[in-house]
């Protein structure tokens, strides 16, 4: 295989994990492209077997699912707690407050706070359902992240073994 190929695919499972956590880069899809240059390019493991039709299509389907979810589990959490899409906007902007400002866990306590002041400001909640709410939000960031997470982890063993 190809040198660059292949440093091409490790680079783009790299960047999927870094995309899992990072918002606004789709972590999943660009592991799967990894994969994808694996599968077209002719990848082997350590036996010599090439990689399977059955592998790329399973990991492409779990690509779709997983960014499916990352849509739905955030604003099921949310709704949970009783909060509303103010206190997911909040953890959105929040966690990209995070990114701009590092502090020590800035993403997580950014998070946190933009869904509090959201819930809080726009829907008008008292300070003790805004903290629920903004609970909620976070839990579901979580899961969908580490949802992504887990499934570009994955991609990636598969790009190192067909290497």
């Amino acid at each position: 295989m190809n040198v660059v190929l292949i440093i091409l695919a490790v680079i783009l499972g790299v960047v999927g994990i870094i995309g899992s956590v990072v918002p606004g880069l789709p972590g999943p899809p660009i592991s799967w492209i990894g994969i994808l240059l694996m599968y077209f390019f002719g990848g082997t493991n350590g036996a010599g077997d090439r990689m399977s039709l059955t592998l790329m299509l399973i990991m492409l389907g779990v690509t779709i699912l997983v960014t499916i979810i990352d849509y739905i589990v955030p604003a099921w959490f949310t709704k949970l707690t009783g909060g509303s899409k103010y206190a997911s906007w909040g953890a959105i902007i929040g966690l990209f407050a995070g990114l701009i400002f590092p502090l020590p866990f800035g993403m997580i306590v950014t998070s946190l706070l933009g869904a509090f002041a959201f819930e809080f400001l726009f829907a008008g909640k008292g300070a003790g359902s805004s903290v629920k709410a903004s609970l909620g939000a976070f839990l579901g960031f979580l899961s969908g992240t580490g949802i992504k997470l887990i499934a570009s982890a994955v991609m990636m063993y598969y790009i190192i073994v067909y290497i």
